[in-house]
Parts: structure tokens; sequence; C-alpha cells
């Protein structure tokens, strides 16, 4: 089995395996979760200094900002599951 990489944006990716999910960083509980990752050393910021459009939680309690939209990020995940299988 192999690893699936995803695309978060400006050259960043991620391991799509460990994501446990994706969300908008407008709601409150969100920015809670955000604040105590950065708190405890577990953000990772990949959105280069653009706006924060999705927060992506990870099985290891990292919590990353990323400046696209959720939308777009499960349409790449899924781009890259069907290019896996063509192999």
């Amino acid at each position: 089995m192999q690893m699936q990489l995803i695309s978060i944006g400006y050259g960043n990716v991620i391991s799509g395996d460990r994501i446990v999910a994706i969300v908008s960083p407008d709601a409150a509980p969100v920015k809670r979760l955000a604040a105590k990752a950065k708190e405890d050393g577990m953000l990772i910021d990949a959105s280069c200094g653009r706006k924060t459009k999705s927060v992506i939680v990870t099985d290891s309690d990292h919590v990353i900002l990323s400046a696209l939209p959720p939308e777009k990020i499960v349409e790449r995940a899924a781009e890259e599951e069907n290019t896996d299988e063509g192999f």
C-alpha cells in the first residue's frame, strides 16, 4: 500500500492517511483548537501568510492551517486516490 500525499497549497503536502478532519476555521471551537495546538507546539501553519480557509486535524493531534478551502483539499485527495488506482 502506497502512502497518499495530498497537496494543501503552495508546495505543501500532507499524508492523506493521517487526516482525521478538515474543517472551516470560522467556528469558535475550531479557533480554540488551533490556539491550543499553537500553545502545545502542535500547530503547523502551511498557509504561507495567506488567510486560513481550512484547518486540518491529524491522528497525531497536529493541527495544520491551509489557505485552500476544505472542498478543494477533498477534491485533491479524491484526484490523488483515483491516480493511485491506475497503478
